[in-house]
């Protein structure tokens, strides 16, 4: 039987946990990362010792947002794959990857968060660590920033997710900081289309994309030069990636760097893709074909579906739709997430859970926020409101939704 060794990210030390891997998977080792939300793991996680493959490699925690934490094991191999594909996609909007400068302000336990860490590794390029209490007083980030070695005198990367780029953009300078990057890759969560309208008229270098961590991160991204004349989506595949999409819309990916295996908690390896290599996401999707090209766009995933009355719906859509809705009309709403309770004459129906950027008695009443779904059909409006202070999606932008169903249910 092979064990994985347990690697605890230290938020405030990343370099001494980056350091720390190294020399565990130097040792050809099996490497589970783990975050202070992983603490109650167990220590040693051991491979079923029939099909364990081979290492150095490393074990880890998809995002959750299905609502089942899962792990999948991905060869260093798959690593070196992914961020070559990365690599080779700057070189085709006219980046050396090799003399940028990356700014990695993600959890190093998540695929988002290790991933630009082992990107600028491998291509020897310049990375800074942000911290993620840094990241939330733009004032003093940018202040930080200028004053390291390679500031605007390198291509500068940066990867983001939606609820980073919201708080950003709502101060001058985060925008400034914003500003100064060459690439701004934003996944993890769809981008909102305020977001992407607010980003574009003060010029930012988004590049949408899409992937997991079953994939290594990044499958498609869509370029810089492309958003900012409008397009949506998240761009094409990069290479080695190939996508389709079924008649229920169901996305699948097939590409030379998917993750080996599932593993549960006894160990035991499962295969992550069917007989013919695709991995089916879990995600609906769309391939719209520009210029020969499939353009990938995510509607929201198939098993957050909620089926209400006959009719199906998709609470990502609904929830992007009412943040639009309320800035537009100058709620201060800072988060909303959909979710399906059981109810015997429509078999679901559609509770939100909110929560406002301000307090102490200054919050707008409820009936502001009824007012704008008002003109929805019935499926989309939600039944019940509650208000949640603490409602927020993970550091990787996902939303653990058994989480706040398990906390939904406690409120009846």
């Amino acid at each position: 039987m092979t064990s994985a060794v347990a690697v605890l990210c230290d938020p405030l030390n990343p370099e001494d946990t980056a350091i720390r891997l190294q020399e565990v998977l130097g040792q050809g080792q099996w490497v589970r990362l783990l975050g202070r939300e992983s603490s109650a793991d167990p220590a040693d996680l051991h491979l079923g010792a029939a099909r364990s493959p081979e290492g150095p490699g490393l074990v880890l925690s998809t995002g959750g947002s299905t609502g089942g934490r899962s792990l999948c094991l991905h060869p260093v191999g798959n690593l070196e794959r992914s961020a070559q594909a990365t690599a080779q996609w700057l070189r085709c909007i006219s980046i050396d990857p090799t003399t940028a400068l990356v700014w990695n302000p993600l959890p190093f336990q998540h695929v988002s968060g290790f991933m630009p860490w082992w990107r600028a590794r491998q291509w020897n390029s310049a990375h800074r660590w942000l911290a993620s209490e840094l990241m939330k007083h733009p004032a003093r980030l940018l202040e930080w920033s200028v004053q390291n070695s390679g500031w605007r005198q390198r291509p500068m990367l940066l990867s983001l997710v939606p609820t980073q780029l919201r708080r950003l953009l709502a101060h001058p300078d985060g925008c400034c900081w914003l500003q100064a990057m060459d690439v701004i890759w934003v996944g993890g969560a769809g981008l909102p289309e305020d977001l992407a309208a607010a980003s574009r008229a003060i010029g930012l270098k988004l590049a949408p994309c899409y992937g997991a961590t079953e994939t290594a991160a990044m499958v498609t991204a869509q370029q810089p030069r492309d958003f900012l004349k409008g397009g949506d989506g998240c761009g094409q595949p990069l290479e080695g990636v190939e996508l389709k999409v079924n008649g229920d819309g169901a996305l699948a990916v097939r590409c030379d760097r998917l993750a080996l295996a599932r593993v549960d908690s006894a160990g035991s390896l499962h295969p992550l893709s069917d007989r013919a290599g695709w991995w089916w996401s879990g995600d609906r999707a769309r391939l719209v074909e520009t210029d020969g090209q499939p353009h990938l766009h995510v509607v929201g995933r198939l098993d957050g579906a909620i089926l209400t009355g006959g009719v199906t719906v998709f609470p990502a859509q609904l929830e992007e739709r009412l943040l639009v809705m309320a800035e537009h009309e100058g709620l201060p709403l800072a988060a909303v997430l959909m979710l399906g309770e059981p109810q015997l004459e429509w078999g679901e129906q559609l509770v939100a859970l909110f929560r406002w950027s301000i307090s102490g008695g200054c919050e707008p009443p409820l009936e502001s926020l009824i007012a704008l779904v008002c003109d929805w059909p019935a499926a989309e409006r939600p039944r019940r409101w509650l208000h949640c202070p603490d409602l927020e999606p993970t550091a990787a932008g996902k939303w653990e939704r058994q989480r706040w169903r398990d906390w939904l249910a406690l409120q009846r």
